[in-house]
């Protein structure tokens, strides 16, 4: 026997058509056999779209709750052929119970309606009404099914994210590879999702074709480390820029600016450059945090070695006393 339609959506007897709509959507895109690769996911999806088809079309809802999975047999002036009659028959139930209809019958004997009623509709044929019940006479129509969301990666390097713009991406389908052209709009972030409408699974019955998302993930860079709108990234610095303090260049996805180093930096101090993140065009920009790392020359010349081992033996600095260890944890 075919499992409940309302049990294969999760939904209540008395949802809403809003309800139905969620959970086909959520549960759809979930089995979809392009996105869940498990055995049994393009049965389930079967599943889902042929009880969605019944419950989102009225009428046929109302057929499936009076007839259960007969639902489909039972021709369309069902009602019109019952008249007053019909608010008295119960028939199947949808969970496929038998119920007793006026005059004693069964109606889940298996062999058909008629014979057992003994009149209870008031001269009504119960084959008539039924139609082709068990020998075929007329089929309820499908009502139209919406196409299933689905989603794809759109991988962005960090300077494509920051400046935006139009991308073309080319995604494999069941019909074959298909070329979209999207809209990134600067200062894209990390797992932010592109709507593209109607891109998405194709509807059944005329219905409406679903949304294509695409997933944003930025791809690693060698200089810069993304967090929501905030850019990091490490600033180089001689010893006698971090020691005297100086004005240098720093690379952003935006191209160059200038940070202003404070005398006495040491590696691991931050410098916040605000609104120098990530864009937002309808809100706060990100700031971008420039962490000192000094740099010593790998080869010395005489020159640098004599002037070295001369600050060496005149200075009194011991970055690893107590007090050099205090300033390096208030920075």
């Amino acid at each position: 026997m075919a499992r409940d339609y309302y049990d294969v959506l999760g939904v209540s007897r008395d949802a809403s058509p809003e309800e139905l709509q969620q959970a086909y959507r959520r549960l759809a895109r979930a089995n979809h056999p392009d996105i869940n690769k498990d055995p049994g996911a393009e049965e389930r999806f079967k599943e889902i779209n042929e009880a969605y088809s019944a419950l989102s079309d009225p009428e046929l809802r109302k057929k499936y709750d009076r007839f259960g999975e007969d639902y489909r047999r039972v021709p369309e002036d069902w009602e019109e052929r019952v008249g007053a009659g019909a608010g008295s028959a119960r028939g199947r139930s949808a969970r496929g119970r038998t119920a007793s209809w006026p005059g004693g019958g069964d109606a889940g004997g298996g062999a058909g309606f008629g014979g057992g009623f003994g009149g209870g509709f008031e001269g009504v044929d119960i084959e008539d009404l039924l139609g082709g019940m068990f020998g075929g006479r007329g089929r309820g129509r499908a009502g139209p099914v919406a196409g299933a969301d689905q989603e794809a990666e759109l991988p962005l390097t960090v300077e494509e994210a920051y400046r935006g713009g139009r991308r073309q991406i080319t995604l494999n389908g069941p019909d074959g590879p298909r070329t979209y052209t999207v809209n990134i709009p600067p200062g894209v972030t990390d797992g932010r999702r592109i709507r593209l409408a109607g891109e998405g699974g194709r509807g059944l019955g005329n219905g409406d074709a679903g949304d294509l998302y695409l997933v944003v993930r930025l791809q690693p860079h060698p200089r810069y480390r993304v967090e929501g709108k905030d850019i990091t990234v490490d600033l180089p610095l001689s010893p006698w820029e971090a020691a005297l303090g100086a004005t240098v260049p720093v690379l952003t996805p935006g191209g160059e600016t200038k940070v202003t180093v404070p005398a006495g930096s040491s590696t691991g101090r931050r410098l916040r450059l605000r609104g120098e993140g990530m864009p937002a065009p309808r809100g706060k920009p990100g700031d971008l945090h420039a962490v000192i790392k000094i740099m010593v020359p790998r080869r010395l010349t005489d020159r640098e070695r004599e002037l070295f081992s001369e600050l060496a033996s005149v200075s009194t600095f011991d970055p690893r006393s107590p007090a050099a260890a205090e300033a390096r944890g208030s920075r």
